[in-house]
């Protein structure tokens, strides 16, 4: 196995040169004082980065040692993998519904208890279906059970799985499952009803019906060490064999008024940060119904940065935040997402 080492994504790559000599020089500056309370707390891809950490790999390596012959085939999956990370998140960063929250918890235990469960020849579950509207959590959900269970995740490249040559999909699918149950890791397959839609039969042209049942069969035999999460928007473009493969299927839905709250709360955590009118929070939530969980706090965090940017003194210890601001920013939104 080749020896790997893990390095955090550094924020402040993502600077100029004169913004990191600043906050060098001034550590005290916007940057950093104000935003550290806003990081690790994301609902989509663009905002989930901070607490994961990437896999690296040693380039030195002695031709004919396994670490030598495991890169090797490594090369053969590596086009196939978007990232392949371990997570810091936990079931605190994410707001959903009780529901949705206690299958999650019950999930986590049948791998926390895997040995008491083996004991008893029980098996565990280690298929998982997250479904509901974009920006909901269902990236999120699978990188919390990584972090909750402190395994390595493979992010499947649908571009490259997907290929048009007959019989290629199938058998790059085989490649990803072969080398999680040989790394024990999971697998999360995002947008999965583009691989795993109802078969067809009257127009299908066969390679579709060909993808699904390969993956049948590498659901029957995955191992139960490893672990295959997949997500999806369109639970009922899914075939039904397919439906009734995943031991666990979460609904991850749109976020109602209290759970609205909470994420305002979690976004807020560190205190960093007030509103400047508590008065009209709650029509500001009612605002937010309709919303996703990923357009709330985008629209948060956007309505934050313009009202440190409109202060003339950026040092105050509790920068206020301008509701009119996040308001607006709520209606535009909802227009551009045709909400009504």
């Amino acid at each position: 196995m080749a020896r790997r080492s893990q390095s955090r994504i550094n924020p402040l790559e993502r600077f100029s040169p004169y913004i990191k000599k600043r906050m060098e020089e001034e550590p005290d500056i916007l940057l950093t004082t104000q935003w550290d309370g806003l990081k690790s707390r994301g609902y989509g891809g663009a905002l989930l980065k901070d607490s994961l950490r990437k896999q690296q790999y040693s380039p030195l390596q002695k031709v004919g040692s396994p670490s030598h012959y495991q890169t090797l085939q490594d090369r053969d999956t590596d086009e196939l993998i978007l990232e392949k990370l371990t997570s810091d998140y936990n079931l605190s960063n994410l707001v959903c519904t009780d529901s949705a929250k206690d299958q999650l918890i019950n999930f986590l235990e049948e791998h926390r208890h895997s040995d008491l469960l083996s004991k008893y020849q029980l098996p565990i579950s280690n298929k998982l279906l997250l479904h509901g509207p974009s920006g909901c959590g269902k990236t999120l959900a699978s990188y919390v059970i990584a972090g909750e269970l402190q395994k390595m995740m493979i992010v499947v490249n649908l571009g490259a799985i997907v290929s048009s040559k007959l019989g290629e999909t199938s058998k790059n699918l085989a490649k990803i499952f072969r080398k999680a149950a040989q790394e024990d890791c999971i697998i999360f397959i995002d947008e999965f009803d583009s691989l795993g839609k109802v078969r067809d039969y009257s127009q299908d042209h066969g390679e579709m019906k060909r993808v699904v049942n390969t993956i049948l069969q590498l659901f029957d035999y995955l191992p139960q060490s490893s672990m295959v999460i997949c997500a999806t928007n369109q639970k009922d473009m899914l075939d039904d064999a397919l439906l009734r493969r995943f031991d666990l299927a979460i609904s991850l839905e749109l976020p109602d008024q209290q759970q609205i709250q909470e994420l305002i709360q979690l976004v807020l955590k560190e205190g960093k940060f007030t509103f400047d009118r508590k008065v009209s929070m709650k029509k500001l939530i009612e605002h937010a119904q309709g919303l996703s969980y990923y357009s709330i706090q985008k629209t948060l965090i956007n309505a934050v940065k313009r009202s440190l940017f409109a202060m003339k003194d950026t040092r105050a210890l509790k920068p206020k935040i301008n509701t009119q601001v996040w308001q607006d920013l709520l209606i535009q939104e909802k227009e551009a997402l045709a909400i009504e």
